[in-house]
């Protein structure tokens, strides 16, 4: 850590300190980094650093980063050896010089006005020390599925994140620095619930919101944490939730048990396609509808839902039902 304090101390010789710290940890990026860091460079609103951690990638994920940095000097690019996406959070806020902490994952994407309504919110309402977003989920081609709204009201999300759930989507994330510092930052010892753990931590100081504004472009591809590590972020998140429970003296009920992603066996998967098709067709996306129930039927074709949803796809006039 000292030879990164020192680093970005030798880089930053301005005056001016920047409004936003925008942080992305990297690991083998691959074909969806490029697209993620350009859509904080075009943000409407223009103070900010872009801290970016190479956490031991084996891809060509540090050269991209490093073409970026020579033509942006606003980039700030570091890299070691692999340590976790715990210790890389945790080491990329101590480099923070903003006012506010903004998170973008390395596979989704930020959409145009994002930093400037999440700054705008943060300075018209002091008590709130997080605040996140609705987000767009895409899959792994950038297809559109469906748009998520979030709980707004601190209420809300605090009764969400002591049962164990995501109520406010990390990389939608913007948070003040100094209540950051306050509880300590990251934890390391978390690599996949480490963001319930700080709301749940954040929550404590302060109060926790989301923008009912679309901010963000969610990327659902089969090569993340979230789908490759499902259970152990559960068992993960239940720790986080317990500890959680310990410090405000309540007796709490872990309500997240289901996944939310796709497991490794069919009968997971093949619910999951049915959901992502569906998701699809009330969006009037037919081409997509299509394409998950090929997927569906492939993971179980004897079962009629798959079928179905095929049928729907190519037979029926687009409608603005919801389904199941």
């Amino acid at each position: 850590m000292s030879e990164i304090t020192s680093s970005i101390k030798s880089h930053f010789y301005e005056n001016s300190l920047p409004v936003v710290s925008v942080q992305m940890p990297v690991f083998n990026g691959g074909k969806y980094l490029a697209e993620a860091v350009e859509s904080i460079l075009n943000q409407t609103f223009r103070d900010f650093e872009f801290l970016l951690l190479d956490d031991g990638s084996t891809d060509d994920s540090l050269r991209l980063l490093h073409q970026y940095a020579g033509k942006d000097s606003r980039l700030r690019v570091f890299s070691r050896e692999n340590r976790g996406v715990g210790e890389t959070q945790y080491e990329l806020a101590q480099l923070a010089r903003g006012e506010f902490i903004a998170q973008l994952d390395q596979d989704d994407i930020a959409l145009p006005n994002r930093l400037e309504l999440q700054v705008d919110f943060l300075r018209k309402n002091p008590k709130v020390v997080c605040v996140g977003g609705a987000f767009q989920m895409i899959d792994g081609a950038g297809r559109y599925l469906t748009t998520l709204k979030m709980p707004q009201t601190n209420i809300e999300i605090q009764a969400l994140i002591l049962g164990g759930h995501g109520a406010i989507t990390h990389s939608c994330a913007m948070m003040r620095s100094t209540q950051l510092k306050v509880i300590g930052g990251y934890d390391k010892n978390y690599n996949l619930a480490q963001d319930l753990d700080l709301w749940l931590r954040l929550g404590e100081i302060g109060e926790l919101a989301n923008l009912k504004d679309v901010i963000l472009k969610y990327r659902l591809h089969d090569k993340s944490l979230s789908e490759t590590s499902g259970k152990k972020q559960r068992e993960e998140a239940r720790l986080v939730c317990e500890n959680a429970w310990q410090r405000r003296s309540v007796a709490g009920v872990f309500s997240a048990e289901n996944l939310w992603r796709p497991g490794s066996d069919r009968t997971s998967r093949h619910s999951f396609m049915l959901k992502y098709g569906w998701w699809a067709w009330n969006s009037r996306q037919r081409k997509t509808a299509f394409y998950y129930g090929c997927k569906a039927i492939k993971s179980k074709p004897f079962s009629m839902a798959g079928w179905k949803l095929l049928a729907v796809s190519l037979l029926k006039p687009l409608m603005n039902t919801n389904r199941g």
